[in-house]
């Protein structure tokens, strides 16, 4: 829903929060991670602590933000969505959709907080733990739409890991060329937003999904001399 739309609370909820993740992520990256204290967040936001801890667990909640807005609203048009026909092109087409629903500064924000995980372990620890849990999700969503569950059917299971495997790959290949047109490390990771932008992650996601048939049959047979 547009903000424009939304109460005049909700409102001003998400101008807190994108004002919260957008100066974590700067400080962050000035910083770095460790060396930001939730004290000087709150105190340049200019909110408390207590209201820092309605909206986010911890900081590496408010680090990660851009990836989780992604799988939330990646897992929300699953749910909402009706399945009809094969499982993977509708997992597919609501992945690109999630994409296509981000604001404008998605792309910069996920950049910057790849960039600021390749550095903070901690951070991409609870990266793969979101992944995780956002696969968990996922598989949950499809059991219900079929009426199974995935222990007692693995294509549930192995269609969730197809799926994120997909992410994975185009995201990596999409910020391969991270850098490019940036002089320090905090220009490259706090405005460069990938290569091509969205349209190019897009196509990376498209190109990544496409790949799976050739993957799973590839042998050495297939393999160009």
């Amino acid at each position: 829903m547009p903000d424009e739309d939304l109460p005049l609370r909700e409102r001003k909820k998400q101008q807190t929060r994108r004002s919260l993740e957008a100066t974590a992520l700067r400080l962050f990256l000035d910083r770095g991670f460790a060396n930001t204290t939730l004290d000087e967040l709150v105190a340049v936001v200019g909110v408390s602590k207590r209201t820092f801890f309605r909206m986010y667990e911890s900081k590496e909640v408010v680090a990660l933000s851009a990836e989780a807005e992604l799988w939330d609203a990646y897992i929300d048009i699953i749910a909402r969505r009706p399945l009809d026909g094969s499982v993977l092109p509708f997992l597919r087409s609501a992945l690109l959709d999630a994409l296509a629903g981000r604001d404008d500064d998605w792309d910069r924000r996920f950049v910057a907080t790849r960039g600021l995980m390749a550095r903070t372990p901690q951070l991409w620890d609870r990266s793969i733990l979101l992944s995780v849990s956002a696969q968990s999700r996922l598989t949950a969503e499809l059991e219900n739409k079929l009426g199974a569950e995935g222990g007692a059917d693995l294509r549930l299971r192995l269609l969730g890991e197809l799926a994120m495997a997909a992410w994975r790959c185009a995201a990596k290949n999409w910020i391969a060329g991270r850098g490019q047109g940036g002089t320090g490390a905090r220009e490259r990771l706090g405005t460069w937003r990938g290569p091509g932008g969205r349209i190019a992650l897009t196509q990376s996601v498209e190109d990544a999904f496409d790949a799976i048939p050739d993957a799973v049959s590839l042998s050495i047979e297939g393999r160009p001399q």
